[in-house]
């Protein structure tokens, strides 16, 4: 596989066609070598249009489901982000292309192990990554400017709020199959939340937060 070409054709026939126009997000997607997060068993689908299974029920996502989040990120280089499910770091490595930096938690110590991996072949060193089952526990309130969810999530957990800094913003698939949509919440000055719905998608569910109880907005 000329991994050249399928990183372009990845980008011009999947990604620009998903409504992925920002220029920087096109570059990081141009430079990162996808195959290099994708399991042995899968390279010849690194740049494919679909789910990679990783072990333990878990997937990689559809690069463009990958480049839409991060496009609506918006990240600025000196913001620091909350990944919550790192997977395969593909996603973690895109974030960490495009800020300061990158706290990322993955309950499963293998694929931890193995973004770690992935992470220094890709020459990515701005990225803490944590063991973590469910919601976090010990980190500091309001200390990122945003969290993403790597996985669906049946409603989005009051508690992720603390963790942003004034103005922070979440973005997370919300809802159950088969009607999920992309939810970007930001934080107010009142520690609440304004939320707004960005487009529909369905992916696999984020271990340990399916029963979380709902936030009102």
């Amino acid at each position: 596989m000329n991994t050249q070409i399928a990183r372009f054709n990845m980008v011009e026939q999947q990604i620009r066609t998903w409504q992925v126009l920002d220029t920087q997000v096109l570059a990081r997607l141009s430079q990162l070598e996808r195959q290099w997060f994708v399991p042995t068993a899968y390279h010849a689908l690194a740049y494919s249009d679909t789910e990679i299974p990783i072990g333990h029920g878990e997937h990689m996502l559809p690069p463009r489901v990958d480049a839409r989040l991060l496009q609506d990120l918006g990240l600025q280089a000196h913001e620091h982000v909350l990944e919550i499910g790192t997977g395969t770091g593909y996603l973690t490595a895109l974030l960490a292309l495009s800020c300061a930096h990158v706290t990322s938690l993955e309950c499963h110590a293998d694929l931890l192990a193995q973004a770690q991996q992935h992470l220094q072949r890709a020459d990515i060193h701005n990225v803490r990554l944590l063991i973590n089952q469910g919601m976090p526990q010990q980190l500091p309130a309001a200390s990122f400017d945003a969290v993403v969810l790597g996985g669906s999530v049946a409603c989005v957990p009051a508690e992720l709020l603390a963790l942003l800094k004034p103005a922070g913003r979440l973005l997370a698939v919300v809802g159950d199959e088969p009607m999920m949509q992309t939810t970007l919440v930001q934080r107010q000055t009142d520690g609440t939340g304004h939320s707004r719905v960005l487009w529909d998608v369905v992916i696999p569910r984020l271990h340990g937060f399916a029963q979380t109880p709902a936030f009102h907005f």
